[in-house]
């Protein structure tokens, strides 16, 4: 297997733990400040942060060419500050794939925190905790294995991007093809070999991914 072989492969194993971790800080601390809150419009917001689940690939990909493309306003300040477009890039595709996995990430925090025991952070609080260390010592502890699963969901997620990748960073060889992206030219030149090899891999790591998971819950 050549290097251009497995460059999907690192392109999607590096999309995936990037969109992740950003996935991750954003969903962590936007579900914990929302875990108490009682601000109006609540729903609202959380139903926009879940939208993603639900839109078809094609709306999304649609979406992100509306926003950053060179029509656009941020597609516009962007290509002056950097000096080129941000589409079909491997930094779109990491923006997709941002998208896409923050609602798992968003749902495995909020149940996370949900979890954790009102008495024991506001007896924190009581003792002298500021409110960054209890959310440190005392929220993230006690909401770890949520956060774990929700870690492995978004990864496994994100390895698989396909519909809004494809439509916003494109599917250039050496650049911006993923392992979904090369399965679909594979197919479509009639390279089933090829596609099998690739698909193969993504279903190995998605699988080791979910016995991760389970392994966890058990051992909880």
């Amino acid at each position: 297997m050549t290097t251009d072989f497995w460059f999907p492969v690192q392109l999607s194993i590096m999309i995936a733990t990037i969109s992740t971790t950003v996935a991750f800080l954003i969903a962590v601390l936007v579900a914990y400040r929302l875990k108490s809150s009682s601000m109006r419009g609540k729903s609202v917001l959380e139903a926009l942060f879940l939208l993603p689940l639900v839109l078809p690939p094609s709306v999304l990909g649609f979406l992100l060419l509306y926003i950053f493309g060179i029509n656009s306003p941020v597609g516009k300040g962007i290509q002056f500050l950097i000096g080129e477009t941000l589409l079909f890039t491997k930094l779109a595709a990491i923006i997709a794939a941002i998208i896409v996995t923050f609602p798992l990430m968003y749902q495995a925090a909020k149940a996370g925190f949900s979890s954790v025991n009102v008495d024991i952070e506001e007896a924190a609080r009581v003792d002298g905790a500021g409110e960054w260390k209890v959310f440190l010592h005392i929220s993230i502890p006690l909401a770890i294995k949520a956060l774990l699963m929700g870690v492995i969901l978004s990864f496994t997620r994100a390895l698989g991007e396909f519909g809004a990748t494809l439509m916003f960073a494109g599917n250039i060889p050496g650049k911006t093809q993923t392992i979904s992206t090369a399965i679909y030219v594979a197919i479509e030149s009639g390279e089933n070999d090829l596609a099998w090899q690739y698909a193969l891999i993504s279903i190995s790591l998605s699988f080791i991914l979910l016995v991760l998971i389970k392994v966890m819950d058990r051992a909880s």
